[in-house]
């Protein structure tokens, strides 16, 4: 796997436990607590840095009450901001693109 992927992947998953760890109401404080690992380890997991242990996998899902396959589910979760910034750098590379900056135009005048 390549590097920028693996780290891709680290971070869409450390957003999926964030996301679930907050809809749980959990601080990270208290999530690392029952968990029995560092805060900073959580911090870690969360922001893509780090990973945790299968034995760590199954505590939190325990933890958060779902399935483990479930924290792995939807990792793809992207704010207002990353969506935008997304969009604003895609639209970048077809400055020069006529036909396919016109279609796209089309398709906002639709969507908009």
């Amino acid at each position: 796997m390549y590097p920028k992927m693996k780290s891709e992947i680290n971070k869409q998953l450390g957003k999926r436990i964030q996301y679930l760890r907050k809809q749980k109401g959990l601080s990270q404080e208290k999530l690392a607590e029952a968990l029995n690992i560092a805060t900073t380890s959580l911090s870690y997991i969360e922001t893509g840095r780090g990973f945790m242990t299968l034995n760590t996998l199954e505590n939190m899902a325990k933890i958060l009450e779902v399935e483990p396959y479930e924290i792995f589910q939807n990792i793809s979760i992207n704010s207002n901001e990353e969506m935008y910034n997304y969009l604003i750098k895609k639209l970048e590379t077809l400055k020069n693109n006529t036909p396919k900056l016109k279609l796209l135009c089309d398709l906002f005048k639709i969507l908009l």
